[in-house]
């Protein structure tokens, strides 16, 4: 049943159907509202998703969307144009941006995901595409106050089923922004979810392995250094008393590590009091669910340390945090190109 509502004068009438954008429309009589509504949620019960532009007078296209995807990121975190983000964008605006918002569906993602398949994509490039599509349709939706439709979510069962998407051949697989918002989404809706989804939140902050994680405890916290102390880290020839002091930085994707240890309740000696079993029993669960293929939770580590590079760090620097003793174990991380090297060296 439709909502009609008196506002200033005019009168506004708002549908919302599950599964449906909300769709909300003012006129100058009450009459004409009514009208509009019983129109529209005909439309709905004849299985027709209503046009953006019927509805609110002009269609927001995919383009549309995905440049003010842009705008938001630059007063944070600018798409920089030599970067893989930057080229999905373009591919996704090219082939998908006539679309209006509203009425994007799962055919036509699996329509792109097989164009970029007979173009010669593999799966985990297509996987990193379609999630950053995702991505781009929650935060602009939330944004602009829009309710939409999560066809990234609906299509995946039947993309990953065609085996359109997956990971890679060699194990380099890294999460998409949209799969880590996805599986920290999931954690925090069961029983102790809001530790489980800071447990993959610090992961992706620190580089730390889930039995590094699991087993530090608040003395192991140098207050005055904002370090922690990370025990037994491995290591090929020796593990037993290889401890490390681990910077607990700012600038992550995820805020600041030191803030998010911080904001744990001291509720047992170790910081996460979780056991390894069960760490990697949800986030394993978590991809199941939400038909994110072929991601451990180890994968995360990868992810991390690459962000470090990503970031402009060193490799002495991105040492001091993923534990690694040499450049023949960090080189597999920074996924450099020759001509990357046009633009000098790193500060």
């Amino acid at each position: 049943m439709a909502s009609i509502i008196q506002h200033r004068g005019k009168w506004r009438a708002q549908v919302r159907r599950k599964g449906y954008p909300v769709y909300t429309k003012t006129f100058a009589t009450k009459a004409a509202a009514e009208r509009w509504a019983r129109a529209l949620e005909a439309e709905i019960d004849a299985g027709v998703l209503p046009s953006a532009t019927a509805v609110a007078g002009r269609g927001y296209t995919v383009a549309e969307m995905i440049a003010d995807y842009r705008k938001l990121r630059d007063a944070s975190r600018p798409v920089l144009d030599v970067t893989t983000e930057h080229y999905n964008l373009l591919r996704l605006a090219q082939m998908l941006g006539d679309i209006e918002v509203a009425r994007l569906k799962p055919d036509d993602l699996l329509g792109y995901a097989q164009r970029r398949a007979d173009a010669g994509a593999g799966p985990y490039t297509i996987n990193m595409e379609v999630g950053k599509l995702g991505t781009v349709m929650r935060l602009v939706a939330a944004h602009r106050r829009m309710t939409l439709p999560d066809v990234v979510q609906q299509a995946r069962p039947l993309l990953a089923h065609l085996k359109l998407i997956g990971g890679g051949g060699k194990r380099e697989r890294r999460p998409t922004e949209d799969e880590l918002d996805r599986i920290i989404a999931w954690m925090e809706r069961r029983e102790r979810g809001a530790m489980y989804a800071d447990i993959v939140r610090f992961a992706v902050g620190t580089a730390m392995r889930r039995g590094e994680i699991t087993r530090i405890r608040w003395g192991d916290l140098d207050d005055q250094r904002r370090l922690v102390l990370v025990r037994d880290r491995k290591d090929p020839r020796r593990k037993a008393g290889n401890d490390q002091w681990v910077p607990l930085l700012a600038d992550t994707d995820y805020g600041d590590m030191w803030a998010l240890v911080q904001r744990q309740p001291r509720v047992d000696e170790r910081i996460f009091p979780a056991g390894e079993a069960m760490v990697s029993k949800l986030f394993t669960r978590a991809c199941q669910e939400l038909c994110i293929p072929d991601l451990h939770f180890h994968d995360l580590r990868h992810h991390a340390i690459s962000r470090l590079f990503e970031r402009g760090y060193r490799i002495e620097q991105v040492a001091l945090v993923s534990g690694h003793k040499s450049w023949q174990h960090l080189k597999r991380y920074t996924n450099l190109r020759p001509e990357d090297l046009h633009k000098g060296p790193a500060p």
